[in-house]
């Protein structure tokens, strides 16, 4: 896990929604408290992404994937299949310090630093970050308990995770489709 960020994906009743904190940290410093880590990719915007770990690094991940969504005409499976083979082939990529959640209302998957593509168990909530796990378990029960909008459970989830983590703050930017 990467420290100084909290990224929450989840997708639900025919909606996906990323949420991201805004805090930069170096060390036990935070350099910047509204950093935006979430995006829409693809031509129409269309697959939600969000990054935790090196900025510089994540930012190539964004352009490259972002490459790869284009070649595949927006097909986000068979995008994250593609990245996998260029990230594990490529000796610079496996020297990136990021990971990134990328979902569309079909799919969510976590895109990590060694190459790896994980689809979450349930199969509609990922988390990524220091305070990753804060948010998931948070979602996990609003999920269960709660009837929320997904967008209003996200938000409330990054709530909780900037309650218990140091490297997450309350400085939320959420993306829907």
């Amino acid at each position: 896990m990467f420290h100084a960020t909290t990224i929450l994906g989840y997708k639900a009743e025919g909606k996906a929604v990323i949420g991201g904190d805004g805090q930069v940290s170096f060390g036990d410093t935070v350099l910047k408290g509204n950093a935006t880590k979430i995006r829409k990719l693809g031509k129409e915007g269309e697959v939600l992404a969000g990054f935790a770990g090196s900025t510089a690094d994540a930012f190539n991940l964004f352009d490259m994937f972002e490459t790869i969504l284009a070649e595949k005409k927006g097909d986000l499976f068979k995008s994250v299949i593609g990245f996998s083979k260029m990230w594990r082939k490529d000796k610079h990529l496996r020297q990136l310090e990021a990971m990134m959640i990328v979902l569309n209302k079909e799919h969510i998957f976590i895109l990590t630093g060694t190459g790896d593509v994980v689809e979450p168990e349930d199969g509609k909530i990922a988390a990524i970050g220091s305070g990753g796990n804060y948010a998931i378990a948070a979602a996990r029960a609003l999920d269960r308990h709660a009837s929320l909008e997904p967008k209003d459970l996200v938000q409330k989830s990054l709530e909780i995770a900037g309650d218990v983590c140091i490297y997450t703050n309350k400085n939320i930017k959420l993306l829907e489709l």
